[in-house]
């Protein structure tokens, strides 16, 4: 069983930043797409940023220009740096990877709490 290790969550002020990561529990070689969905109590899963393992990235139009996410597959890590954080950006956010092969399901992290407030 694959687990995702998530860390980095907390409390900050808006235009503050977060650097979250996620280790995942297995070599990432087998690993296609590594990302990030964030999710408000209520409401939908909304997907932040996504990083294939060819280094290509997306980003929710609401992130893009103050969220970077990144990956070291010798780590098994994916990374998801957040500056310039806004209150609307208050969520749970989750960790998820896809693999090359589609026999695999995607696997999910428990989720890490990001509060933006003053």
């Amino acid at each position: 069983q694959v687990q995702l290790v998530e860390s980095g969550g907390g409390l900050v002020q808006p235009g503050g930043s977060l650097k979250l990561s996620c280790t995942a529990s297995v070599s990432t070689i087998g690993i296609d797409v590594m990302g990030w969905y964030r999710q408000v109590r209520g409401k939908e899963r909304e997907l932040v940023a996504t990083i294939t393992r060819g280094d290509t990235t997306n980003y929710a139009d609401s992130v893009k220009g103050r969220f970077t996410i990144s990956r070291e597959n010798a780590k098994n890590t994916v990374d998801l740096q957040m500056n310039n954080l806004k209150t609307d950006d208050t969520a749970v956010y989750y960790c998820f990877v896809d693999w090359v092969s589609a026999r695999f399901p995607r696997f999910w992290g428990k989720g890490n709490l990001v509060t933006v407030s003053s």
